[in-house]
C-alpha cells in the first residue's frame, strides 16, 4: 500500500470521527486526548507533518485523565481547523516505500556498530541516541548497573559508554566487572559523567578505560571522538586473527580460511568438511552459575577442541558460544566421527559451580564442499541446518547435512505482535510485517490486538516460539506499562522481546518502560524503516 494511499485513509478516519462527534452531545475529553494522540503519532508516521504538528500542539489543551464532557461549540474551535490540513500539499519522502518481499537479513545490517550506553540520565541518554543513531550506530540503552551489564553480557556492543553515578552500582564498580572481558574481547569503554575530580579521572584511566568525557557534553566533539574510536578499533581487528578468550582464531581467519579452502576446491578438486558447533542451554550455564563461569566452559571446550584435531584443521570462533571447525581433505561422513568422539569427551567433563557439579553439552553440524554447494553462503547454511536438526532432535549430537533436511526445513517462528487502539497503526505495520523475511531461520507470523486486556487474555504465547512486541504505551483499559508489567513478570524474559511505542514526551515513562524490563523504545511518530531495522538488531539476539 502506497504511502499516498494512508494518508487519505487518515483523513478519511478523521472525517469519520469529527462527524460522529458532532451528532453526539457531549464527548469526552479523554476520547478527545486519545484521538490526538494516536492521530499525531499516525499523521506523523505516513509524512502528514502539519497534521502532526497541529495534534501536538492541540494535544496541550485535553488529559487523558481528565471527565470533563465538552460540546461541539467548544471542541469545535480545537479540532476542526485541522481539516483545512489535508488539503494543502503534502510532502513526499516522509515514510520510505517497502516492497512487497522485502528481506532485511542481518547481512544487511552488519557494519552498523552497536554502543551500549550505561547512564540513568534519560534526557542525555535520549540525545546521545538521536544523535548516535543519525550517524548511523546502533544504540541500546541501560538505566541501571544491573541492566547494563546484562546486556553488555549478552549483546557483546562495540563500544560502550559509562557513568559514574548509577542508581544502584557504582559505575566504577561495574567497570571493574568487565573491564577484562572487554579488553579481551577489544570493547572500548568510554566514561562519561558529571565527576570532574581529577582522582577519579585518574584511577579510570589506570583501570582501563579509553576516554573520559565531562558532562555538559559538546555533541559535535563528542561524535568526531566516538567516528576516531571505532576507526581505532577497526585497526586492531585488522591486526588480530585470534579470539583472545578462547584461544581459537576469530571470524575474520574463519573467512579468509573458508575463502583459501574453496579456492583450492575448485583448482584442484580437494574436499574439505565444515562442522559449526555450539554449546547446549549456554545462556542457562551463565544465568545459573555466572559469567565468569561461562567463560571458564568456553575456554574448557575450546581447549578441548584444539587437542582432539590435527594441526592442518582450523578452529574458530564463529560468533558467542558458536563455533566452527575446517577439515581439510576430509569427507563429511569421517568429520562426523570426529565431532561425535569430541562430544562424548566434553559430556563427561565435570564442571563445579556454586558449590555443585554441572556438565555441558553442545551440537553440532557437519557438511562437505561439493561441485553442487562451491560457495561459503552454501555452505555454511548447509552446516546450520545439520546443527538445527541436532538441537531440534535433542541436542548433544551431530548431524550430517543431507537433501533430506530441506524437507522438514527448519523454520522457528517468529510471532511480531503489535498491541495499539490505533487501528491504521496496526495496519500500516501487520502489512509491512507480513512481507519480513529475517533471513533463513524464521518464519514470521504476525498477530494484531486493539486493547491490551484483550492480548493478554489471548491463547497468545507458546513455549517453543519466539516473540517481538510492539507494544503502545498509552491505550485505554490496560496501559501500556502495565501490559509490559505482566508480560514480565507471568512468562520467561528469554524468548520475548518488547518495543515500547511512545508518543509521550515525559521521560518517566520511557524510564520505567526500561526498568520493567522493555527491551527499547520508539517514539511516534516513528518511520518503518527505522523500526525494522530496529527489530530486526533485537531479533538477531536470539534468530541468530
Amino acid at each position: 500500500m502506497t504511502t499516498r494511499k494512508y494518508k487519505e485513509l487518515v483523513e478519511e478516519r478523521t472525517r469519520e470521527t469529527l462527524q460522529k462527534w458532532s451528532e453526539q452531545s457531549v464527548v469526552e475529553e479523554k476520547d478527545i486526548y486519545r484521538f490526538l494522540h494516536n492521530l499525531k503519532g499516525t499523521s506523523g508516521t505516513v509524512g502528514l507533518d502539519a497534521v502532526e504538528a497541529f495534534s501536538g500542539n492541540a494535544l496541550l489543551y485535553f488529559s487523558d485523565d481528565n471527565h470533563r464532557s465538552w460540546t461541539e461549540a467548544e471542541w469545535g474551535d480545537y479540532i476542526y481547523p485541522l481539516l483545512e490540513l489535508f488539503e494543502e500539499p503534502k510532502p513526499v519522502g516522509a515514510l520510505p516505500p517497502l516492497t512487497p518481499g522485502i528481506s532485511l537479513s542481518h547481512g544487511n545490517v552488519h557494519q552498523q556498530y552497536e554502543i551500549l550506553i550505561v547512564d540513568d540520565d534519560v534526557e542525555l541518554v535520549a540525545f546521545l541516541r538521536e544523535s548516535l543513531e543519525r550517524e548511523s550506530y546502533y544504540v541500546s540503552i541501560a538505566l541501571s548497573a544491573g541492566r547494563g551489564l546484562k546486556l553488555f553480557y549478552e549483546t557483546k556492543p562495540d563500544l560502550i559508554l559509562l557513568d559514574i553515578l548509577l542508581p544502584d552500582r557504582s559505575g566504577i564498580d561495574v567497570l571493574k566487572q568487565i573491564i577484562g572481558k572487554a579488553k579481551k574481547e577489544r570493547i572500548p569503554i568510554i566514561i562519561i559523567s558529571g565527576e570532574h575530580s581529577i582522582e577519579v579521572q585518574k584511577y579510570a584511566y589506570s583501570l582501563g578505560v579509553m576516554d573520559y568525557i565531562q558532562k555538559p557534553v559538546d555533541i559535535d566533539l563528542f561524535l568526531v571522538l566516538i567516528k576516531n574510536r571505532f576507526e581505532l578499533k577497526k585497526e586492531w581487528q585488522k591486526s588480530i586473527i585470534v579470539d583472545e578468550l578462547t584461544g581459537a582464531f576469530n571470524r575474520k581467519y574463519f573467512n579468509q580460511t573458508m575463502k583459501q579452502l574453496i579456492a583450492d576446491f575448485r583448482r584442484t578438486g580437494r574436499t574439505f568438511s565444515l562442522a559449526l558447533l555450539d554449546l547446549d542451554l549456554f545462556k542457562q550455564i551463565n544465568d545459573t552459575y555466572g559469567h565468569l563461569m561461562g567463560d571458564e566452559v568456553l575456554q574448557s571446550f575450546s581447549e578441548l577442541v584444539k587437542q582432539s584435531i590435527r594441526t592442518e584443521d582450523t578452529f574458530c570462533r564463529y560468533g558467542g558460544e558458536e563455533f566452527a571447525l575446517f577439515m581439510p581433505n576430509t569427507p563429511a561422513a569421517q568429520a562426523l566421527l570426529v565431532m561425535e568422539r569430541i562430544q562424548e569427551v566434553f559430556a563427561a567433563r565435570e564442571f563445579e559451580g556454586k558449590r555443585e557439579s554441572f556438565h555441558v553439552t553442545f551440537s553440532c553440524g557437519v557438511t562437505e564442499v561439493t561441485q553442487e554447494a562451491p560457495d561459503a553462503d552454501t555452505l555454511v547454511e548447509e552446516a546450520d541446518l545439520a546443527l538445527y536438526a541436532s538441537k531440534h532432535n535433542g541436542r548433544n549430537q551431530s548431524t550430517l547435512y543431507s537433501q533430506e533436511l530441506l524437507l522438514g526445513q527448519r523454520e522457528t517462528l517468529l510471532n511480531v505482535i503489535i498491541v495499539d487502539d490505533d487501528p491504521l497503526i496496526r495496519r500500516i505495520v501487520t502489512t509491512h510485517f507480513a512481507a519480513w523475511q529475517p533471513g533463513t531461520t524464521a518464519r514470521v507470523k504476525v498477530a494484531s490486538y486493539a486493547d491490551g486486556a484483550i492480548f493478554l487474555e489471548s491463547d497468545w504465547y507458546a513455549p517453543e516460539e519466539k516473540y517481538i512486541i510492539l507494544l503502545d504505551g498509552v491505550m485505554p483499559g490496560l496501559d501500556g506499562l502495565e501490559v509490559l508489567e505482566k508480560i514480565r513478570s507471568s512468562y520467561p524474559e528469554l524468548n520475548i522481546l518488547v518495543i515500547m511505542l511512545t508518543g509521550r514526551n515525559n521521560q518517566r515513562d520511557i524510564i520505567h518502560a526500561l526498568q520493567m524490563g522493555a527491551d527499547d523504545y520508539v517514539i511516534k511518530p516513528f518511520h518503518l524503516p527505522e523500526l525494522l531495522t530496529r527489530i530486526e538488531r533485537l531479533a538477531h539476539r536470539f534468530l541468530f
